[in-house]
Formats: C-alpha cells, sequence, structure tokens
C-alpha cells in the first residue's frame, strides 16, 4: 500500500490564500456596511455609459445613486446651510383621481405638491424618502439659466445680448461668434443639432463621448465643430449641448463653479435642506444641461423660490423682471398653447416647468401659488420615444389645478 505524503504549502500559495481571505473579508465587511441603496446599486450596475440604453432595473438602481460611481462621472457636492426654509403640511388635496395608481403608472419615486405654501401631498414609491437625492437630468437646464440671472444681477455678465464668444473664448472663429446668450437660453441659435434619444449617433449621445482637444473644455470642443442651418434667432430646436455651454460660460463669468455659485445664491439662503450634488464632464465642468442630484422636497423649494420671486436669505437674486422674462413664452415650439423661456417650458395660461427624462419634473403655477415636483422612472425617456407618461403626467398637473380651483370656489 503506497503511503501519501502531504506536501507543506508554498509561501506563494499560501500568500495567494491570505489575499482571498482579505479580500473576502472585506467584501464582507463593506457589503454589511452598505446601505440598500449600494446593495441595489451593486447588483444592478450599469454595464453601459449611456443611460439611454440602461433597463429599467439598473435605471431603478442608479437615478438615486448617479453621484456615488465615479467611474461613470465625478461629482461636486452643492452645499446646503443650517437654516432650513419650512414645508408645513396642509390639509390633504383631494385630486379626485386614484394617485397610487398613477404614481405606479409613472413609476414616481417621489411627489409632493405645494399649495399656498404648505404641503398638500408627499408621497414616495420605488424604495425612495424624503431624505435621499434623485437625478434631475433636463430639470438642471432650469437652474443653469437661474444662473445666467444671478451672475446678470452680480454684475458678471454685461447683457444677455452679448455674444456667446465674447465669454467662452475657444469659440471665437465657430458660428457661436454671431450667436447671443439669449439665443442660447431660448434654444434658437440656427446651429444645427439631434436630440433623439433613441439614436446612437445624435448629438445628444456622440457628445457625451466626445475626447476633448488638449486645453479645452469638451463640450466647447465638440460644439465648436458644429455648423449652422438657420439664421440666429428664427428656430427653435432643443440642444442639451448649448445649456452646457451656458455652464461654461457662468463660470467663466463668474470665476467660480456652477455647484459653488448655487450653493452661495440659492441653495444655501433659500434653505434648503440636504447637500445635492451635480455631476461632472470629463473636462471638469458641471453638466449644466443636466445631472444635478437632489431631494424631491428641495427640488421643489427651488420651485417655491422661482414663486417668490427669487429672494434667497431676504435679498433678491436675480435682476428686477427676470422671472417673468423668463418663464414667458420667448421661443413657438411647435406645439399649440406651450413655448420655451429661459430653459423653462411654458404654457399659455401662465404656468411654467422645469422637465427631464424618465419622468423628473417641476411645476410652476403662480396663479394658484402651485408647485408640483416628481421624480420618477418612466418605461421610456420621452412620449417620443413611444410613452405617454409625459401626456399623463400633463394630466396630472390639470387634475391638481382644478381640484385646487374647486375648493376655492366652495
Amino acid at each position: 500500500m503506497k503511503k501519501f505524503t502531504i506536501l507543506p504549502a508554498s509561501p506563494v500559495k499560501k500568500w495567494f490564500i491570505g489575499i482571498l481571505v482579505i479580500l473576502a473579508a472585506a467584501l464582507g465587511i463593506f457589503w454589511a456596511a452598505a446601505d440598500s441603496d449600494m446593495r441595489r446599486l451593486i447588483r444592478h450596475m450599469p454595464t453601459d455609459k449611456d443611460v439611454l440604453f440602461w433597463s429599467v432595473s439598473q435605471r431603478d438602481a442608479t437615478f438615486r445613486a448617479m453621484d456615488r460611481i465615479p467611474v461613470l462621472s465625478k461629482s461636486r457636492i452643492i452645499a446646503a446651510g443650517r437654516n432650513i426654509y419650512p414645508l408645513s403640511a396642509g390639509a390633504p388635496l383631494d385630486i379626485g383621481m386614484d394617485v397610487d395608481a398613477y404614481m405606479n403608472d409613472q413609476r414616481t419615486a417621489g411627489l409632493i405638491v405645494i399649495h399656498g405654501g404648505k404641503v398638500r401631498l408627499e408621497k414616495y414609491g420605488l424604495d425612495f424618502g424624503p431624505g435621499k437625492r434623485w437625478t434631475s437630468f433636463s430639470v438642471a437646464k432650469s437652474f443653469t439659466s437661474t444662473l445666467v440671472g444671478a451672475a446678470v444681477k452680480d454684475g458678471r455678465i454685461k447683457s444677455i445680448d452679448d455674444k456667446v464668444s465674447e465669454y467662452i473664448s475657444d469659440l471665437r472663429g465657430s458660428v457661436y461668434d454671431t450667436v447671443t446668450i439669449r439665443q442660447l437660453l431660448t434654444m434658437t441659435s440656427g446651429v444645427m443639432w439631434n436630440e433623439d434619444y433613441a439614436d446612437p449617433k445624435s448629438d445628444v449621445a456622440l457628445f457625451n463621448a466626445h475626447k476633448a482637444e488638449p486645453g479645452i473644455d469638451v463640450t466647447v470642443s465638440y460644439m465648436r465643430k458644429l455648423k449652422r442651418e438657420a439664421p440666429p434667432g428664427t428656430t427653435w430646436v432643443y440642444k442639451t449641448g448649448e445649456t452646457n455651454l451656458i455652464g461654461v460660460l457662468v463660470s467663466s463669468a463668474t470665476g467660480k463653479n456652477l455647484s459653488e455659485y448655487l450653493s452661495e445664491k440659492i441653495w444655501r439662503p433659500f434653505g434648503m435642506e440636504n447637500d445635492a450634488s451635480w455631476l461632472l464632464g470629463s473636462t471638469g465642468h458641471e453638466i449644466s444641461g443636466c445631472c444635478m442630484q437632489a431631494s424631491t422636497r428641495d427640488f421643489a423649494r427651488f420651485g417655491l423660490f422661482m414663486l417668490g420671486g427669487g429672494i434667497a436669505g431676504g435679498r433678491p437674486v436675480l435682476p428686477d423682471g427676470w422671472i417673468a422674462e423668463a418663464t414667458k413664452k420667448q421661443a413657438d415650439i411647435g406645439q399649440a398653447g406651450y413655448g420655451y423661456g429661459y430653459q423653462w417650458w411654458t404654457v399659455d395660461d401662465g404656468s411654467y416647468a422645469a422637465r427631464g427624462i424618465f419622468g423628473q419634473g417641476i411645476f410652476i403655477d403662480p396663479e394658484r401659488k402651485l408647485v408640483i415636483a416628481s421624480n420618477s422612472n418612466w418605461p421610456k425617456a420621452s412620449d417620443r420615444q413611444g410613452g405617454d407618461q409625459g401626456k399623463k403626467r400633463s394630466e396630472f398637473y390639470r387634475h391638481v389645478q382644478l381640484a385646487i380651483d374647486n375648493e376655492i370656489k366652495k
């Protein structure tokens, strides 16, 4: 009978086993310490950098944690202050519809209705809650345009009729030499652009993957190569890239990054409850046409800031008349009853909204003293991609308006 001798493990093998044990222990500790959002994110981590091609479960996990994935994009904090603007509860509003069913159809994470300064409805879904952050997508555009107003008020921008290339020198010699800040704000630059979210070859998809020329901001690098399709000021075309240019312009004019400037002018003095964040492009500027992360309550507070005339900390942040001009129809978008202001979607009844893909929104109705903020994960990016959630959200806004009108009549 043969005898078998058990040889001692080699030093290399011992080292390898030790590393595996340490890694397993570290992963176990990390998993035990991770909150539910981080665990969800780990289980459903996107494999594509382009959000337009993520699955529903990947979006559910990531929309609440965009600033926790540095491999996708770095971010910068928008600091809140100590004095919080109170959101007092009011009497529940009878909207006359099944709100839970509406939220299920919208795949809503957070919904808040504020009327007359009181919270009349606040509900959450998708395991989201009031203290958490959700991404804004293009709702950020309305924040960015508001910072243009703040820079005008501060004397950092002389006039929105100045040419864009006066503030962004790397645009000199491009089609933007003849485009004004006002035309960027109203998306009437006349520069050719494709915003089709379902098309991987569209500008909105390509510029996200663009590699910047050395020493030039990534957005500027892409945008300065575009061609003209119409005279400036004559044609409205929705262009996320141009809002990113506005962000670069504001930073250039103020000498501050957008997160710092937003915190200084609005977030801290108005009394936002939580820190927010803003994702950064590859060259370090905030992606100003997109991608702020904030609580639904703080998005609603921004609506109250606008509703209250742009006052924060007892001081006017914006020039006289700015909000009236920014939120009225400045450009015809080819849809009866609707228009476009300074990065705000306008309605002919005097209401206006910030809107982002997959169901992000802030709706403001000055006449009714109404703000509705919502964060969602629609099945499709927008109705243009085959969904109907945008239409249903507009119907929900009208239900809320009618409910308030009916209360007043009683």
